[in-house]
């Protein structure tokens, strides 16, 4: 199956601000990216247990406002917003971390959504390391998984393991990444520190090294 990747890299905006959280800096990662579907099928992709392992990750959990939820090998949490179709909220529980995802739906027309995703997180030695591609090139390959879900419903998901080391998919983390260090400067970054988050990014997601020196 081949993708069109650069499409998929145009097709998402990228934001990065600062803003306080319980009264600690934190860094706030934002996509937005537009679906050819109604917003009610959007919101049913994103919020349907059965729907949701066929472009992002098995989910066990009580799905419902008040609800705790666990993605397979990820992160878990509880939903803390869910005002149908269009805003859903969690927070975002990952090792010995918080952070905290909110997800707003809008109509553009009939058969056209569009989908912001903010993702908010103190800032700690991950971010200064990584930047903001540390979680805006994973949530970025969930909205591509997405997608191709909403495009085809009954396909089976994608073999995301299989997929990173394509190279469409290095392209994707590639991309995705140095779209990510752009954000960064444009949020008041240094730019040479943002290049640097990017190399290591990509190394990660990507498995090699840079060859920029």
């Amino acid at each position: 199956m081949s993708f069109d990747i650069e499409r998929h890299l145009g097709a998402v905006e990228r934001s990065v601000s600062s803003l306080e959280r319980a009264g600690t800096t934190a860094r706030a990662v934002v996509l937005a990216r537009n679906y050819d579907t109604t917003i009610d099928d959007l919101w049913d992709a994103l919020t349907n247990g059965e729907r949701i392992p066929r472009w992002f990750l098995p989910i066990s959990g009580d799905l419902k406002l008040g609800g705790h939820f666990q993605f397979e090998g990820n992160a878990g949490g509880e939903i803390t917003q869910c005002e149908r179709p269009t805003k859903l909220a969690v927070s975002w529980e990952f090792a010995s971390d918080t952070s905290w995802v909110e997800v707003r739906l809008s109509k553009r027309s009939d058969r056209n959504s569009r989908l912001t995703l903010t993702h908010t997180a103190h800032v700690y030695d991950f971010w200064n390391e990584y930047g903001p591609g540390a979680v805006g090139v994973g949530w970025e390959l969930g909205l591509f998984g997405l997608a191709l879900h909403l495009a085809q419903p009954d396909a089976p998901r994608m073999d995301e393991s299989a997929f990173s080391t394509l190279p469409e998919g290095k392209a994707m983390a590639t991309g995705s990444s140095e779209g990510w260090g752009q954000a960064s400067i444009a949020a008041g970054t240094d730019p040479e520190e943002a290049l640097e988050a990017v190399k290591r990014t990509t190394a990660f997601y990507t498995g090699e090294a840079s060859e920029t020196p």
